[in-house]
């Protein structure tokens, strides 16, 4: 059965976003499952971004509705937004802050309760291996503790959706180990998150549901296995692209005698 754009976790109808004459997002519509790990996958320029920033109030479209829980987020943005984490890709923060400091700051922006706050900052901190470091300013973290950190801040709310645009990004593999239990974990509980990614392996790995996009527009959507159609993602990804596939092979390119 469908999900209808009431009962999902984020609906998108007609989104369009244009910068200057690129359409980025071409009257996109989405729904995702409440209670899904859902993976939004496509080739760098696809409008992943975009569409994110967009489905999360970063960026006002150009037409379109997004709804949260049916919730409307441009109608009602205090309302959606309180259910939303977001985990932007590439968006400043104010590094001047310890980790410690930045999920205080984000927990106390939401209006939650101090003591609350601090019990879920040093929870955080230790499930995301961040406590060894407690005076050392996020300007001097490297990428990956500024990814988790980030993760963070879009955590201490307990949000019922989570956004995440390339969350494994620059980060370990033991941490991104921490972070996948954190995430699978989430959605056992009820929440649903959202990820985009270029690694088709992770999306395998964890996702139960994806859409592949790309010249922003949903080339598949659906389960897992009713995306990949017997295929390994990768293989699908390629072919729904149209492109060349993995084991396209450049014939002239050997070592040279000279």
């Amino acid at each position: 059965m469908e999900t209808s754009p009431r009962d999902a976790a984020l609906a998108l109808r007609g989104l369009r976003k244009s910068f200057g004459t690129t359409v980025a997002v071409d009257d996109l519509d989405l729904d995702i499952p409440a209670g899904s790990m859902f993976g939004l996958v496509g080739p760098n320029g696809a409008g992943k971004t975009t569409t994110l920033s967009m489905a999360t109030g970063l960026l006002v479209p150009d037409a379109g509705t997004v709804l949260v829980h049916g919730l409307d987020l441009w109608a009602r943005p205090e309302q959606a937004k309180r259910l939303i984490g977001v985990l932007p890709d590439g968006l400043r923060t104010f590094d001047r802050l310890t980790g410690a400091e930045l999920i205080s700051y984000a927990g106390l922006l939401r209006g939650m309760d101090p003591g609350v706050v601090r019990e879920r900052r040093d929870d955080l901190l230790a499930a995301l291996d961040l406590a060894s470091a407690p005076g050392v300013l996020v300007a001097d973290y490297s990428a990956g503790m500024t990814k988790k950190i980030a993760l963070a801040c879009a955590l201490v709310h307990a949000p019922r959706l989570l956004v995440l645009d390339e969350p494994f990004e620059a980060v370990d593999p033991v941490s991104a180990g921490a972070i996948r239990t954190i995430l699978v974990r989430f959605v056992e509980a009820g929440g649903t998150v959202v990820l985009s990614s270029h690694v088709m392996a992770l999306v395998e790995r964890m996702c139960d549901h994806v859409a592949v996009i790309a010249s922003g527009r949903v080339l598949a959507v659906g389960t897992l296995d009713d995306v990949r159609a017997g295929q390994d993602l990768e293989t699908r990804f390629f072919g729904l692209l149209g492109g060349p596939g993995p084991e396209q092979e450049l014939s002239w390119l050997r070592p040279s005698s000279a």
